[in-house]
């Protein structure tokens, strides 16, 4: 069971039939730091974390800005030089989209990583 990949496929699944906003469970650390990024870059709008005394909730305000996203899997490894690399996998042009990435100084878009000069691990993508 994957909480990432399960809480983007929910916000596709509710971008594609135009809703306002969706809520997400189960929550975890991971998947608010991955809405935070989305957030920063403008795909999604507000987001809340809702305690229902179980794992949690985030709802999520929607833009309608989303054409896909997704979890990567498995989490590769990337240098920050190897960045490119990905970006032809997994982004459908250059400058459209975000891969998001784990750094050890947290999680960013890969434009912020290539800008600090950091790798890390690929987590996500959205365009």
């Amino acid at each position: 069971m994957d909480t990432v990949a399960n809480g983007l496929t929910t916000i596709v699944n509710n971008e594609m039939r135009r809703k306002r906003e969706c809520i997400i469970t189960p929550a975890s650390k991971l998947l608010g730091q991955i809405l935070r990024v989305f957030q920063m870059n403008g795909y999604i709008g507000e987001f809340e974390f809702i305690d229902d005394g179980r794992t949690g909730k985030f709802r999520v305000q929607l833009l309608g800005r989303i054409n896909k996203c997704g979890a990567i899997r498995p989490r590769f490894p990337t240098k920050a030089n190897e960045i490119e690399k990905w970006e032809k996998v997994y982004l459908p042009s250059r400058d459209i989209g975000i891969l998001v990435i784990s750094t050890p100084e947290g999680v960013m878009s890969h434009r912020e990583a290539k800008k600090r000069g950091i790798g890390g691990r690929l987590l996500a993508y959205v365009y």
